[in-house]
């Protein structure tokens, strides 16, 4: 398996479109955002990492999917941190507005 550093420009697009979106909401909710909770997005993003690093290794160890050589990705890897931070962000945000919203 080769790394290579020289990718298509939708992989920046792709990492920015995340962080600028986890960025956006962390703004947004910056009033209940405390250290505590900070220290956690950081703890479920490093350990989102550990567990797709795992399904990588299981996936191409097994056969699942393969990357041709001079085909893979560094940025694939800050791509998920980020993407795993936003999906904290967008998890906490919609637990906030329903927990707002009256039972039916």
């Amino acid at each position: 398996m080769n790394v290579f550093l020289d990718y298509n420009s939708a992989w920046y697009v792709l990492l920015f479109a995340f962080l600028g979106a986890w960025a956006l909401l962390t703004v947004i909710r910056r009033s209940s955002v405390s250290k505590h909770e900070i220290k956690e997005q950081i703890f479920l993003a490093f350990g989102g990492m550990v567990s797709l690093a795992l399904m990588e290794f299981f996936a191409v160890s097994t056969g699942l999917w393969n990357y041709t050589p001079g085909n893979w990705p560094v940025i694939l890897w800050p791509t998920y941190f980020v993407a795993i931070l936003f999906g904290y962000q967008m998890l906490r945000s919609v637990e906030r507005v329903l927990l707002r919203k009256p039972p039916i």
